[in-house]
C-alpha cells in the first residue's frame, strides 16, 4: 500500500486546551517495527486525566495521545519476520525492553524502561503509528477493529486485576467497587471467571443497572446503604473472598478492604492522590488479608483476551456506545469527561 508522507493527528499542547487535529510527517520505522495504518482508537480516563486535569503529566508537548490501537500493519522494518502489509492488529500499548528482571519473570507489565504510547511517547489518534513489532497482537477477520482497539487497556486491565493478579477463582465471590468502563468489564469477567455472587457497588444507579444486566448479582448504592454492612449481611458475616477497587479513592479502597474475608485479597486499580489507609495492622494481620495494586496488563493477556473474543466467550461490542471520526476528537473526549449521554467507552474510528 502506498504510504503518505504526511498524516492527520490530534495532538495535546496545554491541559484545559482541545487538542490539534493537524497534518504532520509520517513517522518512519526502525528495523525493528512496524508501521500500523490505525482504524480504531479508544479513548481512556487516562486521556480524560491528561487533556482536562493534568494529573497525567506526559513526557513532552505537543504529543500524539491515544493508547487504545487496532489497525492495519502498512509496513514492516527489515529485521521483522512473521508480519506482513494488510495483517490486522491490536497493539499493545506498553513498550517493554524484553531483558529487564520483571520482563524475565513475566511482568512486562512494570517493565523498569517502560513507556506507555500516547503518555511517553506519541500515541495513536494518528492515521499511522510506528511500534515494535514485538508489541503487535493478531486481530481475526471476526474480531472488529473497535472491539480490537478497547480491548487493548479498557478489558485488558481489569482482566489483569481480577485474573492475574487477585486470581479469582470458580466459585469465589467479589465486590467490584466502581461500575465505570473498567468496572463494567470487570462484571463481565469476573462471570466469566465462574465467580459464585458478584456484588457491584457505585454512586450512579443507571450504571448499577448496567452492571445488573452484564451478569451483577446484587447491586449497592453508597450513597443510600452501608456497602459493607450490605455484603456482610448477604455473606452470613463474612465477607467476599476478593474485592476489586477501580475508583482510586482513600474511603473505597479501605471499604473494598473491609468487605472481604478472613483470608481475602483486594486489588486496587484505580488511581488517585489520597494516600491508602485501611484497617489497623491488629485486624489486617489477624485476618491475614491480601493489599494487591494492578497496573496494566501484558502482551499475553490482550491475546488470550482476542481468542475469547473470537470465540464468542465474551462479547464486549455493546461497550461501545459512542464513535467519532478524528476531526471529532474533542467532542468526543467531552462526551467521555462530561458523560454525555452516559458512555461507556468512546472510540475515535478511521476510515
Amino acid at each position: 500500500m502506498a504510504i503518505p508522507g504526511k498524516m492527520k493527528a490530534a495532538r495535546f499542547y496545554e491541559v484545559n486546551e482541545p487538542l490539534k487535529v493537524e497534518e504532520i510527517p509520517t513517522p518512519e520505522i526502525r528495523d525493528d517495527e512496524v508501521l500500523v495504518e490505525i482504524k480504531a482508537v479508544g479513548l481512556c480516563g487516562s486521556d480524560v486525566h491528561i487533556v482536562y486535569e493534568g494529573v497525567t503529566p506526559t513526557s513532552h508537548k505537543p504529543i500524539i495521545l491515544g493508547h487504545e490501537p487496532s489497525g492495519v500493519v502498512a509496513a514492516v522494518g527489515k529485521d521483522v519476520t512473521g508480519w506482513k502489509p494488510g495483517d490486522r492488529v491490536s497493539i499493545t500499548p506498553g513498550i517493554f525492553c524484553g531483558s529487564c528482571s520483571n520482563c524475565i519473570n513475566g511482568h512486562a507489565e512494570i517493565c523498569l524502561s517502560r513507556q506507555v504510547i500516547g503518555i511517553q511517547r506519541d500515541g495513536a489518534l494518528a492515521e499511522y503509528l510506528n511500534i515494535p513489532a514485538k508489541n503487535l497482537v493478531r486481530l481475526p477477520e471476526q474480531v472488529p477493529f473497535e472491539v480490537g482497539a478497547i480491548i487493548t487497556d479498557a478489558i485488558a486491565t481489569p482482566f489483569h486485576a481480577l485474573i492475574d493478579r487477585a486470581q479469582l477463582k470458580p466459585g469465589e465471590s467479589i465486590a467490584i467497587f466502581g461500575a465505570g468502563g473498567l468496572g463494567l468489564h470487570a462484571v463481565q469477567i469476573a462471570k466469566l471467571a465462574g465467580a459464585k455472587q458478584i456484588f457491584v457497588i457505585d454512586t450512579r444507579d443507571d450504571q448499577l443497572e448496567r452492571a445488573k444486566s452484564l451478569g451483577a448479582d446484587v447491586t449497592i448504592n453508597p450513597s443510600k446503604e452501608s456497602p459493607v454492612d450490605r455484603i456482610n449481611n448477604m455473606t452470613n458475616g463474612f465477607g467476599v473472598d476478593v474485592s476489586a477497587e477501580f475508583i482510586g479513592l482513600q474511603s473505597t479502597i479501605a471499604q473494598a478492604v473491609e468487605s472481604v474475608a478472613i483470608g481475602g485479597r483486594t486489588v486496587v486499580v484505580g488511581l488517585g492522590p489520597e494516600p491508602i489507609s485501611v484497617l489497623p495492622p491488629t485486624i489486617f494481620v489477624r485476618k491475614q488479608l491480601s493489599l494487591l495494586g494492578s497496573y496494566g496488563f501484558t502482551k499475553q493477556t490482550i491475546e488470550q483476551l482476542v481468542e475469547l473474543v473470537a470465540a464468542g466467550k465474551l462479547n464486549v461490542e455493546e461497550s461501545i456506545t459512542h464513535t467519532f471520526p478524528l476531526e471529532e476528537v474533542n467532542t468526543a473526549l467531552r462526551y467521555l469527561h462530561e458523560k454525555v449521554e452516559n458512555p461507556i467507552r468512546v472510540v475515535v474510528t478511521f476510515p
